[in-house]
């Protein structure tokens, strides 16, 4: 299997989860591209049977960069003709959205607009969103957000137990596929 991790990362959370994302596809075997969204222009997804995509939410979105690069990518192949009216499956072709976040106010519920948002890209593509992960992470540079919200201290995430349950939902993911 070819496999692609692109992902944004601003304070080291979104890329810890792909880098463990990236070994443990490599443990079952996959040949894994691993690039930062800053270096991933030329990437076909379509060359992929797994494309994941991770980035933190940003006030229910993902991060401008992330935003930016899936915009383009999808106008770039609106304009080749790739995305087809009803978005007919492509057997094969399959998107893993992970999405880091604090949710300092309501937890996961402010980062499950922005998968949904980065997962409608491939969906209109055709690939099939096999899953969207929500990792909680530590909120840098605001104590009182990282101790302090709905979901108590989160400091030091995504931990040691954190990035092990994304190895066990690699192993599921790839069990589907």
């Amino acid at each position: 299997m070819k496999a692609a991790i692109i992902y944004w990362s601003k304070t080291g959370n979104t890329e810890k989860v792909a880098h463990t994302l990236k070994e443990s596809l490599e443990e079952f075997g996959a040949d894994v591209l691993f690039r930062r969204v800053e270096e991933a222009d030329e990437i076909d997804f379509f060359e992929y049977n797994l494309i994941c995509i991770g980035f933190p939410s940003y006030q229910w979105h993902p991060p401008e960069p992330m935003d930016s690069f899936l915009k383009n990518k999808f106008s770039g192949y609106r304009k080749k003709e790739r995305v087809k009216l009803s978005a007919p499956r492509i057997p094969g072709k399959n998107a893993l959205i992970f999405c880091t976040f604090s949710g300092p106010h309501t937890g996961k519920n402010e980062a499950i607009p922005a998968g949904k948002y980065a997962g409608q890209f491939f969906d209109h593509l055709g690939f099939t969103v096999l899953d969207e992960w929500y990792i909680l992470s530590e909120f840098h540079g605001s104590e009182a957000n990282s101790t302090k919200g709905r979901m108590g201290d989160i400091r030091g995430r995504p931990n040691e137990e954190d990035l092990r349950k994304i190895k066990h939902e690699v192993r599921n993911l790839l069990q589907r596929l």
